[in-house]
């Protein structure tokens, strides 16, 4: 079901998000015409199967003895005053106009059905390119979303730091008015909250292009705002590398694009033995011919045939073509099993750094903890006369590095298990779950 209505200025979940942007984007668009174009292209290859009708008009003039000669004969108006022998030397000029219907049907042919698996491999290739367009587009929804879903995290962070910030200079004016404060306290308190001001208005701004991006990535307008509904909920998976690389090498739409590159490539070693059998068509005509007008009917006649073309020798042409296909299966091979292992090595790669990113996210939530329980006992230290403003707003300045650090980390958690299903050829699959 189409869900542009969320388009520009209005909120979707994930999966609508995705659904929007398989919908309207434009490479995706893109990948459609070129399968089309693909499927085009069979079906011109695939038409060589079928007879071809000709259908021509043609005028000549002549004098010529020999032509004269013909062209009376076809036109049925050969005399036997034309054998005179200054009639045949010297006739005078004629005209002909012939209407000739042609019809030319291959038999046997073996170019014109490798042709069309030619084509239909390509046409399978295309369409695996599609797959992979819309993995792609999907991948870039994901990132885009967790994207807002992070820019609204660090505004909320950045609205708690300025609750605090205020706080703590209200407290300095407070001790500063009672006498018990200094005046370099508050303004340091001041200065601080200028500080935190400073970063909530780059948040804003940050969000604000987060959403300009999510609808970029589905697809939209560039200026117009898209906002996420929900968040993203983080499925782990399982972490048997094997068992991931396995399912990588059954999924990859890359390693199966590229099997259709090593397919065509054997094809075309068989195309190019199959070049040293003959070809052979049949072809039949009916003519009509006239003297005085086009399309005229002063005589008709018919011409039905076959022929057998048999390319004996080619000056070397043909075996340079077989070796040149062979090598080109081979490299295609070859591409095959070097992509196969860097599929494994990614696989690899994306595991370990989704378990990096699930040990980091769990320490900086921890730190979030001490750094909330640091301020809380430097703020009651302050408030005793016992820590210094510089010591509150540095344990407050931790904290909101530690409350940021937590919102990284975790996007970059969410984003690690992307990787995975993309190393997998899964994602889109386990996105729209």
């Amino acid at each position: 079901m189409p869900i542009v209505a969320h388009a520009g200025n209005g909120d979707v979940s994930l999966h609508e998000a995705i659904s929007l942007a398989l919908e309207r984007h434009h490479l995706v668009k893109a990948a459609v015409f070129a399968k089309t174009a693909a499927t085009g292209e069979r079906l011109v290859k695939q038409s060589r199967y079928m007879p071809s009708l000709y259908f021509e008009e043609g005028l000549a003039a002549s004098n010529a003895p020999t032509k004269v000669f013909m062209m009376k004969l076809d036109q049925g108006r050969f005399g036997s005053a034309d054998f005179e022998l200054s009639n045949l030397n010297h006739p005078k000029a004629v005209n002909d106009f012939s209407t000739k219907l042609t019809l030319e049907q291959p038999l046997f042919d073996l170019s014109i059905g490798q042709g069309v698996e030619m084509e239909k491999y390509e046409e399978k290739k295309r369409d695996l390119l599609l797959e992979g367009r819309r993995q792609e587009v999907a991948a870039k929804v994901y990132s885009a979303y967790l994207e807002v879903r992070k820019a609204k995290a660090f505004l909320g962070a950045a609205d708690q730091a300025l609750l605090d910030a205020r706080e703590q200079q209200r407290l300095a004016v407070v001790r500063n008015e009672t006498g018990v404060g200094l005046k370099s306290d508050e303004l340091r308190a001041k200065t601080f909250l200028s500080e935190i001001e400073q970063q909530q208005i780059t948040a804003n701004n940050n969000l604000l292009l987060a959403k300009m991006k999510l609808n970029r990535a589905t697809g939209g307008d560039v200026g117009e705002l898209l906002d996420i509904r929900d968040g993203v909920e983080v499925l782990h998976p399982a972490e048997d590398v094997v068992a991931l690389k396995k399912l990588a090498q059954q999924n990859r739409i890359e390693i199966k694009a590229m099997e259709k590159d090593v397919d065509k490539a054997a094809l075309g070693v068989r195309m190019a033995r199959s070049a040293y059998l003959p070809s052979i068509y049949a072809d039949a005509s009916y003519q009509l011919n006239a003297r005085d007008v086009p399309f005229g009917k002063d005589n008709d006649s018919w011409f039905a045939g076959a022929s057998l073309r048999w390319e004996l020798f080619d000056g070397m042409r043909r075996s340079g073509e077989l070796k040149k296909n062979v090598a080109m299966e081979r490299a295609a091979a070859e591409y095959v099993d070097d992509y196969r292992q860097d599929v494994d090595l990614q696989v690899a790669e994306s595991v370990l750094r989704y378990q990096e990113a699930v040990k980091k996210t769990e320490v900086a939530r921890n730190s979030v903890i001490d750094a909330e329980e640091s301020v809380r006992l430097i703020e009651k230290r302050f408030q005793n006369s016992l820590a210094t403003m510089s010591e509150l707003l540095d344990a407050q300045t931790a904290l909101n590095r530690a409350r940021a650090n937590v919102v990284e980390m975790e996007n970059q958690m969410a984003l690690s298990v992307a990787d995975i299903y993309l190393a997998t050829g899964t994602f889109l699959q386990e996105v729209t779950k």
